[in-house]
């Protein structure tokens, strides 16, 4: 990753505000609500972000995911309750938030009538960077997203995927102590999304802190040390992906007996190391409750033991798939209707700290 511009600061605030935000929760909310015609779009909403890694809000269309994200980038007003990024109030203390954060939206904010190029160099020089620095970082991120032979062409010519790219590239510019990504991978085809995933693990090393919403449950899975559960408006479930997953089930093994006339006996064998009801599937799986897997070569020694044929072994584990559909139902509101705010692209998609708000109309 080149080396991100910075915004224009003193050394000596700079380190001040890093070693702020090193001891500071990234985003603190507390009874967060939003209101539109009447529905609680976001319904006191708890978090707790800490500084240094991805924190995942899952969930569908209508969840309040993005209305979320707008009052934590001062977007939007919160109608109730409170919000704090590295300490600073959303509401009392909107430009010093801005400060510090990027975000990418759901919708592109680049400019349609500039190509590539000029959109990335006039993001950096409105940051602060000189003439020189800005063409060659965006020359730098345009290589680095795969646009190197699109960077002379204009964006209203571009793929949707290459506009995400670029919007994502956007981002990138500055590296800014919270980074918010909204969705940011949806309709990308797969080999863009896995870059983007290694991007966003690249932030998080060098110190950045990501708030990611996404639909997609291996995202989240992959990227976030902890993950917020939203439906209708509410946090419904909170913790690290582990931690959910085991809320809904434990790990199990199945195995496959060859022979069915010794079912029963497998079963019998393999209840010594189950830690629940041990159950047989499809007339030849014995199904053994058992988190701790460490136990695993003693299971199936024991069943050779007593001369017991298996034709396969796996071991079953929750999913974030199962903990979503436990908490949401197994057709997660798919109709449910979209958050108010989200027929309308993001106004002042900001990618980069210190980018100015750009206000864009629904078409």
């Amino acid at each position: 990753m080149p080396e991100p511009i910075s915004p224009t600061e003193g050394s000596e605030g700079v380190s001040s505000r890093r070693q702020e935000e090193s001891v500071t929760p990234a985003i603190e909310t507390a009874g967060l609500t939003k209101i539109f015609g009447g529905r609680r779009v976001v319904d006191s909403v708890d978090l707790s972000v800490p500084a240094g890694s991805v924190y995942a809000v899952l969930g569908t269309n209508g969840a309040g995911k993005t209305t979320t994200v707008r009052m934590l980038a001062t977007l939007l007003r919160p109608d109730a309750g409170t919000a704090r990024v590295f300490g600073r109030d959303v509401v009392s203390h909107p430009t010093a938030v801005r400060s510090v954060i990027g975000l990418t939206g759901q919708y592109a904010s680049v400019d349609d009538d500039l190509t590539a190029r000029e959109n990335l160099a006039l993001f950096g020089r409105l940051v602060g960077a000189g003439r020189r620095r800005a063409r060659s970082t965006a020359d730098d991120l345009l290589a680095e997203f795969g646009l190197a032979d699109a960077s002379d062409r204009r964006v209203r010519e571009f793929s949707g995927g290459m506009r995400r790219r670029l919007d994502l590239a956007a981002s990138m510019i500055t590296r800014p102590p919270l980074l918010f990504l909204d969705e940011p991978t949806t309709g990308l085809d797969p080999r863009t999304r896995t870059q983007m995933w290694q991007k966003v693990e690249e932030l998080v090393a060098a110190g950045s802190t990501v708030l990611l919403t996404t639909q997609y449950l291996d995202e989240a899975d992959r990227l976030a040390a902890r993950v917020a559960v939203m439906d209708a408006g509410r946090v419904v479930a909170e913790g690290t992906p582990d931690q959910l997953k085991s809320e809904v089930g434990e790990a199990s093994v199945h195995l496959d007996v060859v022979d069915q006339d010794a079912i029963v006996r497998a079963a019998q064998v393999c209840a010594h190391f189950a830690t629940g009801e041990v159950s047989v599937a499809h007339g030849r799986t014995v199904v053994v409750p058992m988190p701790d897997l460490t136990a695993l070569p003693e299971l199936l020694a024991a069943v050779r033991g007593a001369d017991i044929a298996y034709s396969s072994v796996a071991v079953n584990r929750p999913t974030l798939d199962d903990v979503f559909f436990a908490l949401t139902g197994p057709d997660a509101r798919a109709a449910e209707v979209a958050d108010p705010e989200s027929a309308t692209p993001d106004a002042a998609v900001a990618g980069v700290a210190g980018r100015p708000t750009r206000s864009r109309s629904a078409a």
